[in-house]
């Protein structure tokens, strides 16, 4: 079994998806790359079922919430292909106004409760989800908490003041 590097993976994707693989880099020797939520799906597919990649393993599903960017949330995918020993981490940015992307629960059923999850810290809302609702937080929680529209600390706390620490 020849060993599948990271060189391979993108050309692979990049015959296949062309321009709809962008933003490619190896931080710490990972390889990371961009895609469209339009494609999102067929991407994921072509990783799990591919010979050559074989990523048979979701490891997790997150976003990241970039404020000052015009696309606010990235939603991050990684995957493991145990057979091949490699990891591939797949970004796609969506419009925190309207936060949403397709599901990933038709290839993996581990995506179920990783996306129940990303929607209740983040708001990214899966479409197709079987079951998309808050696992974590309370239901009539009216905000996503990992969002970085709330300040760190409450300005009102008084044990905080400088004046009380002769400052």
């Amino acid at each position: 079994m020849a060993e599948v590097m990271n060189q391979d993976l993108i050309t692979l994707l990049s015959e296949k998806f062309g321009d709809k693989i962008i933003g490619v880099n190896e931080p710490y020797g990972l390889l990371t790359f961009e895609t469209t939520k339009d494609v999102i799906v067929e991407v994921l597919r072509f990783l799990k079922e591919s010979e050559v990649a074989n990523f048979n393993f979701l490891t997790d599903i997150t976003a990241v919430h970039y404020p000052e960017k015009k696309h606010g949330i990235a939603v991050v995918y990684h995957l493991h292909s145990m057979v091949k020993k490699i990891r591939v981490r797949v970004k796609v940015y969506i419009d925190s106004q309207n936060p949403t992307i397709p599901t990933a629960t038709t290839l993996w059923n581990a995506a179920n409760w990783m996306e129940r999850e990303t929607y209740d810290f983040f708001g990214v809302k899966f479409e197709g989800h079987p079951d998309l609702r808050r696992i974590l937080n309370m239901d009539d929680l009216g905000v996503f908490p990992m969002l970085k529209q709330y300040p760190l600390e409450d300005p009102n706390r008084v044990d905080k003041k400088d004046e009380y620490f002769g400052r």
